[in-house]
């Protein structure tokens, strides 16, 4: 009997996704529709594919979004978090199950009762960070419990940067997933934390100078900057005696340096609109934020405003991105100055035609065994194919697949809306994820805490 699977929404995550089913779909008797409200930028082979059918889906016209849904088996929907809960909703009337790679939003999570007495399984949070940081987390958190050992500390930290042989330029930065959300990370709420059992809370305003450092076995070095709320799973993993909890994205070091300068002068708020932004230069742009002066430059002000010594290294990456062009125009009607420093930064830092990505994740583990402190480090490095196979969309994609798939054959039968984080569903996922390329390594290291006189700092 064949299956019927609707992926609705087909951006730039999809790509292995996509090959995955349609891979898979002779073998696995699938029919794979894509519904999206722009088609255009399928590939052609995609779209040929005589398992695959093609759509053109108005989520927000009702009777579209039904028929689509009702004539599916599962849906998987890649569209931002917030279109989600319409969807989930109709697969809820309809009975069908449902798979997305977002946050659970609180609407989402009031439907969990219902959506166990149907049966259903939500599986969400099932990409990459939330995804394969949930499930490789618990793969180990686990096997140290299954020990009779207790965990002490808990650090996860990911990053989506450019692969090594392509970073050329002087933040080791280029954009490979939505340039707005790295224009806008760490905002909305202070980051809160846990560290040998004190609670830690940074603002955003002071995010990007409190980073962490580590290497990783021939990559080299990054830091981290904290997410705003690393306890946010400290129930799902079973963590609440843990003395640290710290969750964090990765940059190439100095890259959280030079971020400040955009952060202290204003040039990530989104909650205005600039007048005439549309026809303003890159240098107006950044004069915006400055003190006026009837003889001093633009580059004079902002070196004093913000203190930037002429020898600072964070002075040259900041003439890389042109900021001082008389000529460039933002080009964007009613910007905010977040919309604008987007526009800007996606000048220099669009990955090329045949550019390569990498995702690079890095948990730590602290435990207590038989009495003894140890630690467990678990690194994974990805590296993209090209511009449309990305490590970010192998990473994201993978997994959304394989637990449709999972869900689909019965092997994952427990039902709710959920994350990933039970043996039942990352042990076969990892597996196959293993198989496909994305792997972690593992190093046993001396555990020193971050205050090895046990002392509260």
């Amino acid at each position: 009997m064949l299956r019927k699977i609707l992926i609705i929404g087909a951006g730039k995550s999809t790509s292995f996704l996509l090959d995955y089913l349609l891979g898979k779909s002779g073998s696995e008797n699938l029919r794979v529709t894509i519904g999206d409200l722009d088609t255009s930028s399928i590939p052609e082979n995609i779209k040929s594919h005589p398992n695959c059918s093609i759509r053109t889906l108005d989520i927000f016209k009702e009777n579209e979004r039904i028929l689509a849904i009702k004539e599916s088996d599962l849906v998987i929907s890649m569209l931002p978090a917030r279109f989600h809960i319409k969807i989930a909703e109709d697969c809820l009337t309809y009975k069908k199950h449902l798979v997305t790679a977002s946050y659970i939003s609180p609407e989402l999570k009031k439907l969990n009762e219902k959506v166990t007495e149907s049966g259903l399984v939500f599986m969400n949070e099932i990409g990459l960070d939330p995804g394969i940081d949930h499930m490789s987390a618990m793969q180990v958190i686990d096997r140290i419990r299954d020990k009779g050992g207790k965990i002490l500390l808990f650090e996860s930290f990911c990053g989506g940067l450019v692969a090594p042989e392509f970073d050329n330029n002087l933040w080791n930065y280029k954009f490979t997933w939505n340039p707005r959300n790295v224009v806008l990370a760490g905002q909305g709420g202070t980051a809160k934390f846990i560290q040998e059992g004190t609670y830690k809370y940074i603002p955003y305003h002071k995010l990007f100078r409190r980073t962490e450092f580590f290497d990783v076995e021939d990559f080299g070095k990054f830091e981290g900057y904290a997410n705003r709320d690393s306890l946010n799973y400290r129930e799902a993993y079973g963590l609440q005696d843990a003395l640290t909890i710290y969750r964090g994205t990765m940059r190439r070091v100095g890259f959280s340096k030079a971020w400040n300068i955009f952060v202290q002068l204003g040039a990530t708020d989104d909650t205005y609109i600039i007048e005439d932004s549309e026809n303003m230069t890159y240098r107006e742009f950044i004069n915006l934020f400055l003190p006026y002066s009837p003889t001093d430059s633009v580059e004079l002000k902002l070196r004093h405003y913000l203190k930037i010594d002429q020898d600072d290294s964070t002075w040259e990456k900041l003439l890389e991105l042109n900021l001082f062009d008389k000529s460039k125009k933002i080009g964007i009607p009613e910007a905010t100055p977040a919309q604008a420093l987007q526009r800007i930064l996606e000048d220099k830092w669009t990955l090329g035609e045949k550019e390569k990505d990498m995702i690079v994740m890095y948990h730590k583990f602290g435990y207590k065994l038989n009495g003894e402190k140890k630690q467990i480090d678990s690194k994974l490095v990805v590296i993209g194919e090209d511009r449309v196979h990305t490590a970010m969309a192998k990473t994201v994609g993978l997994p959304v697949a394989i637990a449709a798939l999972k869900i689909l054959n019965g092997h994952i039968t427990t039902p709710g809306v959920q994350i990933p984080i039970s043996k039942e569903v990352y042990q076969p996922i990892l597996k196959e994820l293993e198989t496909l390329g994305i792997n972690f390594k593992e190093y046993e290291v001396p555990y020193l805490g971050y205050n090895p006189d046990s002392v509260a700092s």
